[in-house]
């Protein structure tokens, strides 16, 4: 069987780089349409377009793994609509469709349904669906820790779950949090990186409030790193209107969240990406480092 063209490869690259949001998705995909779980798994760890790009690289050396490159073509062919309603940029992972589809009919590679592409396309919808449940048995297994740990009399060990609840928390929606670590001369509880920033965390979990003094000191670290760091103070009970106040500054770069955030998340009414977006949207916006959960 003939080698799909390059340009035909590059262009399914770009469907999974642009349409496709979550990974898991992407995986259910390949999965759905034969790719063995070894293969899948080999480039994950890799951005979805170089991990697209070597995996279809990888099925064209072999006349089975050819046969499957054209497989996941009529697939993403057949698409309709995006798979991820999360995709930033919505014309961008269309465009990218349309244009798949545009060369496939051109170079004669796409072609009418048949009774097992059917079959198919209703693999890829229960692997999705999978997907999805096992994503809600995980959250709420999290959301149960949480509140386990809300009634919990010690809070030192409140502390500790809050620790490893943030880090599978982040990580279910593939974002690489690293927990505690220590420099010479600083106590870092977590940080990540988003969209272009990195994030240093400090979360607490006690009967009170933070002081404006532990939210300075924590500024204080994050103030003496790169300008593109920024710093998220968690604080399970909130925080007084006055600290509040204070470190809602004009150059501020800290942004405060409590427990009615992440209890928005656990209880899966907030994506947990799109919450951080909306925090830093209104700290940018208004000038407030803190944005209650009802706005």
């Amino acid at each position: 069987m003939e080698q799909i063209s390059y340009e035909i490869i590059e262009a399914m690259v770009q469907c999974f780089g642009r349409s496709f949001y979550f990974k898991d998705g992407v995986s259910s995909f390949f999965l759905s349409c034969g790719v063995s779980q070894e293969l899948n798994d080999k480039y994950r760890d890799q951005a979805k377009f170089v991990w697209a790009r070597r995996l279809l690289t990888d099925l064209g050396q072999t006349e089975e793994g050819r046969l499957l490159q054209r497989r996941i073509l009529t697939e993403l062919c057949k698409l309709r609509d995006l798979p991820d309603k999360n995709v930033p940029d919505r014309d961008a992972g269309l465009d990218a469709l349309r244009n798949l589809k545009r060369l496939a009919l051109e170079q004669k590679l796409y072609v009418e349904e048949s009774r097992e592409q059917e079959k198919s396309r209703s693999r890829i919808n229960e692997e999705r669906q999978r997907i999805i449940q096992q994503r809600r048995d995980k959250l709420e297994s999290l959301r149960k820790t949480f509140n386990d740990a809300v009634l919990s009399p010690d809070r030192q060990q409140a502390g500790y779950s809050l620790e490893n609840l943030l880090k599978e928390l982040f990580a279910l929606f593939e974002i690489d949090y690293k927990k505690s670590y220590r420099t010479e001369t600083q106590q870092i509880d977590g940080c990540f990186q988003f969209e272009g920033f990195h994030y240093l965390v400090e979360a607490k979990w006690r009967k009170d409030m933070p002081t404006e003094q532990e939210i300075g000191g924590f500024k204080q670290k994050v103030d003496t790193k790169l300008e593109s760091t920024r710093g998220i103070f968690i604080s399970i009970p909130g925080f007084r209107q006055e600290v509040i106040d204070q470190f809602s500054k004009r150059g501020g770069n800290i942004i405060l969240m409590d427990g009615s955030h992440l209890v928005e998340v656990l209880e899966g009414r907030f994506d947990l990406r799109d919450l951080i977006r909306a925090i830093i949207e209104s700290a940018a916006q208004k000038g407030i480092a803190y944005a209650p959960v009802s706005n």
